[in-house]
């Protein structure tokens, strides 16, 4: 190697760290692994103000959603989506009877989201709302409404000993 090439080589910049990769950067084309059943994330909603991202997970026909929150702990859930009708957004009621389950509101938010893949308000961004409840067992409600239209699940709180990054698409 000459010596103007050791120079060159002395005088160039070092390539960008890429960003360390960790759950809430998960994204569409990834896997992941939630209670052993293995899906694709096929896609990922994400609030602008919170430090959460919501997935679409696809695990053959079935569709499923997890939901992770940053607090001073990792908080995971796993969602299904239920059939419901709600009238108005301003009739969302703090509590809720649900197949003999009683839930109670736990937070309820706004936020402008971003979103990438199959999601279920495929908008290309724009206000969500969301209210969250929980059960007195491990059960949870969530509702979300934007542009007039909403979407009910029914889910569970996951350990996060049960969550499992397999590899990623990018």
């Amino acid at each position: 190697m000459s010596l103007f090439q050791r120079v060159k080589n002395l005088l160039k910049k070092p390539e960008p760290l890429k960003p360390e990769r960790s759950v809430l950067t998960l994204g569409p084309g990834d896997v992941i692994e939630v209670s052993l059943v293995t899906y694709q994330i096929t896609g990922r909603t994400r609030p602008v103000n919170r430090d959460a991202v919501w997935l679409t997970l696809r695990d053959g026909a079935d569709i499923r959603y997890l939901s992770i929150e940053e607090r001073e702990r990792t908080i995971y859930g796993l969602f299904s989506v239920i059939d419901g009708r709600l009238d108005s957004v301003d009739e969302v009621p703090t509590e809720i009877e649900l197949d003999g389950v009683q839930y109670y509101l736990d937070e309820q938010f706004y936020s402008r989201i971003l979103d990438d893949g199959s999601t279920p308000f495929s908008s290309a961004g724009g206000d969500l709302h969301v209210w969250n409840y929980q059960s007195d067992g491990r059960k949870l409600l969530r509702i979300e409404w934007q542009n007039g239209r909403f979407m009910l699940y029914e889910g569970e709180s996951i350990l996060p000993a049960d969550v499992e990054w397999l590899r990623g698409g990018s």
